[in-house]
């Protein structure tokens, strides 16, 4: 379900995120939830009606900065690599984190 938020509660890193990620699915959505944390920037959520931003519960959710976060979305940052160099941390469902990582990709 999408999660109305005004404008003025996210910053432009989350709008810009959420809108990105958004063409990236192109209509797909995941099965199950993610959250991506971006630190100091706010949150946004992935379901199976594609991306919104807010800060709701999930089944896994992974947290970067906002540069690791814009990186992974261009597709210049691999998820996994970030994973692996400790810039993108990712709590619960590892399974689905990697759903998510192929769907960056």
């Amino acid at each position: 379900a999408k999660r109305p938020f005004p404008e003025t509660s996210m910053s432009d890193v989350v709008a810009a995120a959420v809108k990105a990620l958004n063409e990236k699915l192109n209509g797909a959505g995941l099965d199950g939830s993610a959250k991506m944390v971006i630190e100091g920037e706010g949150a946004l959520c992935i379901d199976e009606s594609g991306a919104s931003a807010g800060d709701g519960d999930a089944d896994c959710v992974l947290t970067a900065d906002a540069e690791t976060f814009e990186g992974m979305l261009r597709g210049e940052i691999n998820p996994t690599t970030a994973f692996m160099t400790g810039r993108l941390r990712i709590e619960g469902n590892m399974a689905l984190a990697m759903k998510l990582g192929a769907l960056l990709a």
